[in-house]
């Protein structure tokens, strides 16, 4: 019997949307997937590197996931935050002792003079995680929040001040002169299926896409489709300020405002049902707009979406 094929699957993500549609792919046969993470919002707290898209991914695929949070491990205790506490410091970046443990780890490699995207890989294989998690760069690009006159790092926006602030602009720093990892442009442009999570565009998909080399790789890369799921279900996002910003920016915040931001080469857009209204009145150019349940909260839901988005692509193979 002829031995079928696997299909080169990328997943760009970042937050909690992306690890949920990464768990329904890889429930899936017949393909291998890649995950490009975002590190868009890593950060340094008490002396350590801390990298929370990525290890949302890893704590959520290897089931260790605090699943009411979204983020963090399960049953994790903060006994190194609270003498921290004690000592003064500021402790609004809740970090649990399991993640301390992480960070401890990447920290040392990182000092050693190893990049953090070999680090990540390890860890990801300690952790059993069966797909590739890939960094877009390995240089720092931290993304940053301008909020009246100044500007704040995004986890002083996300975490400390709850992404209370009006946001006026974002940048990722240094973005235009990073060096991309060649894992990544090798991935993207060997893949079947370009997906784009529904993570916030403005704050976990764009720190990836705007690494010049990393666009102009998709960009390339013509004949593969290039799907994105919207992170808005009428008009609200399902987790995090997506819509609050994308207002506060006086960006549309419904599915023409998300498919503005992959317009350079996306092909199809899937919405909500919810937003089916718009499905039939939008238009964007050359992008489709398609409905279904984006929603994911179960694991069913996680593997169908995954199903749907493989469908429209054309590489979709039952198990």
């Amino acid at each position: 019997m002829k031995k079928i094929k696997k299909k080169e699957v990328v997943l760009l993500a970042g937050g909690v949307g992306g690890a949920k549609l990464a768990e329904g792919l890889l429930k899936i046969e017949n393909i291998n997937l890649s995950v490009i993470c975002n590190i868009g919002d890593d950060d340094d707290f008490h002396g350590l590197h801390v990298s929370p898209d990525v290890d949302t991914m890893i704590y959520t695929l290897s089931g260790l996931v605090n699943k009411k949070q979204g983020w963090g491990v399960k049953s994790d205790k903060y006994k190194a935050l609270d003498v921290l506490k004690k000592l003064g410091q500021e402790t609004w970046m809740l970090l649990g002792d399991s993640d301390f443990g992480l960070h401890i780890y990447r920290s040392k490699r990182l000092n050693l003079g190893h990049k953090l995207s070999d680090i990540t890989h390890d860890i990801a294989k300690a952790f059993d995680i069966t797909c590739n998690i890939i960094l877009p760069t390995n240089t720092k690009i931290p993304t940053k929040i301008k909020i009246k006159s100044n500007w704040i790092s995004f986890q002083e926006y996300f975490v400390q001040r709850r992404c209370k602030p009006k946001v006026k602009k974002i940048k990722y720093q240094g973005i235009s002169n990073v060096e991309p990892n060649p894992e990544a442009i090798k991935a993207i442009s060997a893949a079947d299926l370009i997906i784009l999570a529904p993570s916030n565009p403005l704050l976990s998909l764009l720190p990836i896409i705007n690494i010049p080399q990393i666009k102009s790789s998709i960009i390339r890369n013509k004949n593969t489709p290039k799907i994105a799921v919207s992170p808005l279900i009428m008009g609200k996002a399902i987790k995090g300020p997506a819509n609050k910003i994308m207002e506060e920016m006086k960006i549309p915040v419904n599915p023409v405002g998300i498919s503005n931001f992959y317009k350079e080469f996306l092909d199809i857009l899937i919405i909500d049902n919810k937003d089916i209204i718009d499905c039939k009145n939008l238009n964007n150019g050359n992008i489709k707009f398609v409905p279904t349940n984006t929603l994911m909260k179960t694991k069913s839901d996680k593997i169908n979406l995954a199903k749907f988005i493989l469908d429209q692509a054309k590489i979709f193979i039952s198990n």
